[in-house]
């Protein structure tokens, strides 16, 4: 319920008592029956006179005030007792006033509505003449926004409260990155004091038990420890549980009512983090939605790849999600995309005139894309469904691509970086299965490699892909992402022309090949940029090498690097999105992969089987000569 006022004109030569609103004064908050009268549409009227109602919100005023002041004092008693006093007190002066009963929440909206009004529509001293006349002011019932504002923080003077929800928190996932995460940002003060964590599952699990179970996987970073045990146990203190049971609409109903004990009166804002199972999240997501939202702060749900089958499944999800929440609220994550050479790949396109310029079909002759895993797969059900196409190609590596080859955005804002990335993602060509190579390992129980995959499941990818526009018109761009290979390697490597009627040719060597300059952007193993530029070699003679200038971070930097969660999880909290795929993007990199996902489907491509341990297809290796590609030594 809020209140709005008519301006109240009073004749310059009324003045107005030097009482009227002293502290001194005081004034009951009730009305008698007889200022109140119905109006049209639903309003309540209060009538009276200018002085008459100057006294009673004065007095109301003062009222709020205090109250504000001791429910400040008791907030020392915790967040559960704040919210039982504040309920009480509200209870007890609602129902002593005369023809009105307010509910808790009502209470609450109308006291912060009111403060706000009596501060901008306060008296002066003297107002141009008009005509006296009886006042009204009159009383409405707002719909609450579940979208961010500022005005709770102005009205109440607090802080805006977070909760960050875990649904399914006995997961792994949950165990092993998501709590940890969250407890490094609560460390490093990322994370605001008054922040709530909750852990959401079907067990019968109490608050001690999940505290419990994640006390194990919390750590502090290794280059600040201050108060490491200290921090902990206040983490752990705010971290709460609630079993869900098998009814989700009735689980989140009852997160909800918890999540209130936990907020203030001020902006509450929540995020939702849903580590469940893909045939599980539509249900979820609708259940949360429909029970568990805020309704006086932002709501941000976080959700875990893969997303969706194929296209016609990845739009199903969409659609189920865009009927509940807004494209802004929605976080596809990928924890790949969190790694520092993600987060590093716009600064070093658009902070560096020395690379800017040569960042086109002009100087650039291939771009490769290497993910490859040392290991085997271990998580195989979900493996065995999905394949490396749809886990790691489909939002990671296209991604990547689209971050490294979009045209500027207009801004560092999410949705005009996201633009730019739809837009590149659009213009890249269908993938035909001349240009793909699938492969996968021998899998072996003496290796301890899952052998749960069917026949067709590749853990192999190698592609050639091509963007159609005027910047990157003929330019390869090849990926290689597989599992089981000799080497853990996360990179880029970005090669450029020959030089043109190069003076030193025939001091190159028989291979021209080996002194095309290069950039390489690598995650593992040791994070580093390095170029490689040609030089002459020390001493006599006239000798030519192709050394690599080198940026490594463990050198120049003494920092622990942040796990990619945190990165990520930060982002949400900000509300920065350029990380996450937005709807639009989604759809767009199904276009690419569905041709050759219709094939795998139809059985039309086998994958080449290679050794574990082992460099992968041989084919590969035909597909980079085909597209005159120099691929790097593993």
């Amino acid at each position: 319920m809020s209140m709005s006022f008519s301006a109240v004109s009073v004749p310059s030569s009324v003045s107005r008592p030097s009482y009227l609103c002293s502290s001194a004064y005081q004034f009951s908050f009730g009305a008698p029956a007889n200022y109140f009268r119905s109006g049209s549409g639903g309003r309540v009227v209060l009538h009276g006179g200018p002085l008459h109602l100057c006294r009673k919100f004065c007095g109301l005023k003062q009222w709020i005030l205090e109250n504000l002041h001791r429910q400040q004092h008791q907030r020392k008693l915790g967040p559960t007792n704040e919210y039982k006093s504040i309920k009480n007190q509200f209870k007890d002066h609602s129902t002593d006033q005369s023809g009105s009963t307010l509910s808790h929440e009502d209470s609450n909206d109308q006291t912060s509505k009111i403060t706000s009004e009596l501060e901008e529509s306060s008296l002066p001293s003297s107002q141009p003449h008009a005509s006296v006349t009886e006042p009204t002011t009159s009383v409405e019932s707002p719909s609450m926004p579940q979208t961010h504002s500022s005005k709770f923080l102005i009205e109440s003077g607090e802080e805006p409260s977070l909760c960050i929800a875990v649904i399914g928190a006995t997961g792994e996932l949950a165990r092993r990155k998501i709590f940890p995460a969250l407890f490094a940002l609560y460390y490093s003060g990322f994370l605001p004091e008054n922040v709530s964590i909750f852990g959401y599952s079907r067990k019968n699990m109490t608050d001690e038990d999940l505290r419990s179970m994640i006390a194990s996987t919390l750590t502090c970073r290794v280059d600040h420890q201050e108060n490491c045990g200290d921090k902990m146990d206040v983490f752990l203190s705010r971290t709460h549980y609630i079993n869900g049971g098998y009814d989700n609409r009735e689980g989140m109903s009852k997160l909800n009512v918890l999540m209130k004990q936990f907020e203030g009166k001020s902006e509450a804002n929540r995020i939702f983090y849903l580590s469940v199972p893909q045939e599980a999240l539509i249900n979820v997501a609708c259940s949360l939605a429909d029970n568990a939202q805020s309704l006086k702060g932002w709501n941000r749900v976080i959700i875990e790849k893969p997303f969706g089958f194929d296209v016609l499944s990845s739009h199903r999800l969409t659609q189920s999600l865009r009927s509940k929440f807004e494209e802004k609220q929605i976080y596809r994550i990928d924890h790949l995309l969190g790694r520092n050479l993600i987060e590093n790949l716009t600064v070093l396109r658009f902070a560096n005139l020395v690379f800017e310029p040569l960042w086109s079909r002009t100087y650039i002759r291939n771009v490769q894309v290497i993910l490859s895993e040392d290991s085997g797969v271990q998580s195989g059900r979900y493996f065995d469904g999905y394949g490396i196409i749809r886990d790691i190609v489909h939002s990671h590596i296209l991604q990547t691509i689209a971050l490294l080859a979009m045209e500027t955005p207009i801004s560092l804002d999410g949705e005009d970086i996201r633009n730019e990335k739809a837009k590149l993602l659009r213009s890249v060509r269908k993938l035909e299965p001349g240009d793909v190579i699938l492969g996968q390992y021998k899998g072996s129980t003496r290796d301890k490699v899952d052998l749960f995959m069917n026949s067709l499941t590749p853990t192999y990818f190698a592609a050639a892909l091509y963007i159609d526009n005027a910047r990157w018109d003929g330019v390869p761009f090849v990926i290689k992402a597989g599992m089981g290979l000799i080497q853990h390697r996360v990179e880029i490597r970005i090669q450029f022309h020959r030089v043109p009627g190069n003076l030193y040719r025939e001091r190159m060597g028989h291979n021209i090949d080996l002194a095309t300059n290069e950039l390489i952007l690598r995650d593992t193993p040791d994070e580093a940029i390095l170029v490689r530029v040609n030089n002459k070699i020390p001493g006599l003679g006239f000798k030519l090498d192709s050394p690599e200038l080198n940026l490594l971070y463990k050198d120049k930097y003494n920092v622990e690097v942040p796990d990619s969660y945190e990165h990520l999880l930060l982002d949400v909290i900000n509300g920065d999105n350029h990380l996450f795929l937005r709807s639009d993007e989604l759809a767009a990199a199904w276009n690419i992969l569905t041709p050759i996902l219709n094939e795998i489907d139809k059985k039309n491509i086998a994958p080449e089987l290679y050794e574990l341990g082992g460099r992968g297809p041989v084919g590969a290796y035909y597909l980079w000569a085909k597209h005159g590609v120099r691929w790097a030594e593993d």
